[in-house]
Parts: C-alpha cells; structure tokens; sequence
C-alpha cells in the first residue's frame, strides 16, 4: 500500500486510534482473528474517509473518519466465513448451557468441551459464530429463529410492519434488560451507552478483560433466550 506524504503523515496521527478501536473490537472476538488484520483494515478505512470526505456536508472529518474505520473492520469481518449450517444445533446446545450458569459462574473453553462432548477447537468456532452475530448484526441474533428471520431480511425501514415490529422488539428488549441484576445492567451500559472497552469495563468492576468479554456474551444469550420466550 502505497500513500502520499499528507497520507503518511494521517496514517502516523491516526494510527493510535485504529490501534485502540481493533483492540476493543478484537477483545470481543475468538483468538484465531488477527489483531494486525484489523488495524490493517482500519488504515484502508481512514484513507478511503481521507479521499471522499466532503466538509460542505457537516461533519467533522474526525466524525467521518472514525465511522468509516469501524466500518472498515467490521466489512472484514463480515468476508470470514460462517460455521456451516449443521452446527446450529451445537450453537444452541452452547448457549443453552451458558444461559443456565449462573452469573458468577467462569466457563473455560476444556470445560464446555468436556460438557458438550466436542473439541475445544470446535467450541472456539462456535464462540466466534456468535461473536459475529452479537456484533455484526444483533437483531440477526437475536432473532436466528423461524419466526424472527423475516424481519432480519426484510430490511425495508419505511415498511409500517417492520417499523411496528422493532417498535414491539425495543419494548421487550427494554422490558427484559430491566429484569437483568444491576451488575449487567451496568455492564451494558457502559459498553454501549458510554463507548468503554471491555479493559475499561473490567477495570472499573475489578475483574479481567475476558472475564467482562464472557459476561458480555452471556448478557446477551440471556436477552435472546428472554425474548424467545
């Protein structure tokens, strides 16, 4: 990849911030996705921001640049490949067992494998299966049934029906992150509400940062099981 010298000098005050954006994103994610990959994708995202950005439209090119860098690395995402279908079973049967542990309850890669009697490399593939869903596309996950995957596709925003059902679908989701405990409430909101990074998160509740990554999943396998009841 070859830059100009103003674009060299953009990559070089830029590139603390893309750092700081694929950790987070990375901390998220099974092992097996490359930390040098996301920053990769992420200097690709600042230099097409660098190229199109247009100031008569309003937006800082800070603002700008920022979105196109996420979005960058969540394109990149999107290219690797899904676990084939006849895995879905085993992904239920995985969030199953997370969702009946209890909050405080650590599960470690050998003892998934160990109770759903399959490799630790397969449980790996699982975890990132939904780490793509809880990331890339959480109504997707939310709704991975019969019944929900109609509104996932129809992705029409005008459409009265869908527009009535994500109505319907925030009420319930409210209705459920309220009957969450306070701690994972609170997890929530300082993921999503505050922008924090798992690292930030865990330091604030004196845990590790894959310990909050867990909780994090687990949150949300708990909000899916919810609503599909």
């Amino acid at each position: 990849m070859k830059y100009n010298f103003d674009e060299e000098q953009l990559v070089l005050d830029y590139l603390p911030k893309i750092k700081y954006m694929a950790l987070n994103l990375k901390s998220t994610l099974p092992k097996n996705v490359e930390l040098d990959d996301l920053i990769q994708e992420g200097i690709i995202g600042l230099l097409q921001s660098y190229r199109k950005f247009d100031p008569k439209k309003g937006a800082s090119f800070n603002t700008y640049a920022t979105k196109r860098i996420k979005g960058a690395m969540i394109d990149y995402l999107r290219k690797i490949d899904w676990l084939p279908k006849e895995t879905r079973s085993l992904i239920k049967k995985y969030e199953d067992l997370v969702y009946e542990c209890g909050e405080d309850e650590y599960l470690d890669d050998k003892m998934i494998a160990e109770k759903l009697n399959i490799d630790e490399n397969d449980v790996d593939k699982i975890k990132f299966s939904i780490a793509k869903r809880q990331i890339l596309q959480l109504d997707g996950y939310f709704f991975d049934n019969d019944e929900g995957n109609w509104y996932v596709e129809k992705d029409e925003s005008n459409d009265p029906e869908v527009i009535a059902y994500k109505e319907i679908f925030k009420e319930k989701l409210k209705s459920c992150i309220e009957q969450l405990p306070q701690r994972e409430q609170l997890i929530l909101s300082l993921y999503y509400d505050d922008n924090l990074t798992f690292r930030e998160i865990g330091e604030i509740l004196e845990i590790s940062e894959s310990r909050v990554s867990q909780i994090h999943s687990q949150i949300l396998i708990k909000l899916k099981k919810m609503i599909e009841e």
